[in-house]
């Protein structure tokens, strides 16, 4: 039988346990000369379900690698009580959902979630510094007078002022993590954490051993009443320079927030779970075979 009479005549059958078949790994082995060890393989994709696209199984896969993360979060510590309980419910109505176990590790994948995540946002926001042509001596010179200039008018409390000579020097030399975490702290001042994170994040892209930069991500970020992940930046700061006070100070009165805060059904970082279960159309979907 030539190849792709057989990749036609077992589609079919295939086709009703692993949904559409996946043409890409069948068209590379039908564009060659048929053969026994051929036949073979495409019995055994099909029967491994690797030709075959099986959405089941990926929402199954999916299910484990969220399970699997909230594990680590409960492993890491740092999480209150009725946190704690919390994610463990989450976990229970999410192994039942999806009837998997985090002891089926057939269901986990290379990567992690923060992992793919990292990758993702990476390729999204790819390096402030990634194909920009390296500013010029008087360019750099000029940056570093506009720079001194935004930090004469944050000691006139001229918040404004400063964001404006801090960007000015951005325009010239856009590769200097320093003027990015410099503009971080007026608007901190100014109450826009938002752009304080923003601009906590380029700077340490620049330079990830910059502790101040991960210092004034946590500031901002306690702000912003996210104190689980200004905890996560203010041990990261103390790891590069362990002596600093501030850092010691910040961090234990993010930890002592994060445990006053309330624990509604749901896991940190802002992240409602419990709405998410219980949302009519969202369990719809899960039970959907």
């Amino acid at each position: 039988m030539h190849m792709t009479s057989y990749v036609r005549d077992v589609t079919p059958i295939a086709a009703l346990h692993y949904g559409s078949y996946h043409p890409t790994r069948l068209s590379l082995i039908s564009r060659s000369a048929p053969g026994p060890s051929q036949v073979v393989e495409v019995k055994n994709l099909i029967f491994r379900g690797e030709a075959f696209e099986n959405p089941m199984a990926d929402k199954k896969r999916l299910a484990f690698s969220i399970i699997q993360y909230l594990h680590d979060q409960l492993r890491n510590g740092g999480l209150s009580s009725d946190a704690q309980e919390s994610l463990e419910v989450a976990i229970q109505c999410l192994e039942t959902a999806f009837d998997v176990s985090i002891e089926d590790r057939s269901l986990a994948i290379p990567q992690t979630l923060p992992d793919i995540f990292s990758e993702a946002t990476y390729q999204i926001s790819p390096p402030v510094n990634s194909g920009l042509a390296s500013p010029s001596e008087d360019d750099i010179s000029e940056a570093e007078r506009l720079k001194s200039e935004g930090n004469e008018q944050m000691k006139l409390e001229n918040f404004e002022s400063a964001v404006s000579f801090y960007t000015k020097a951005l325009d010239l030399n856009p590769t200097n993590a320093v003027y990015f975490c410099n503009r971080a702290a007026a608007y901190s001042k100014l109450g826009n954490y938002a752009g304080a994170v923003r601009d906590c994040e380029e700077a340490i892209t620049i330079d990830p051993s910059y502790s101040k930069a991960y210092g004034r991500m946590g500031l901002a970020l306690s702000s912003l009443n996210k104190h689980a992940e200004a905890v996560g930046f203010y041990k990261r700061a103390l790891e590069l320079d362990p002596e600093n006070e501030t850092y010691k100070s910040n961090l234990k009165i993010a930890e002592q927030k994060m445990k006053e805060m309330p624990s509604p059904m749901g896991a940190p970082g802002g992240f409602d779970l419990a709405g998410l279960l219980n949302n009519p159309s969202f369990m719809s979907m899960v039970n959907e075979h």
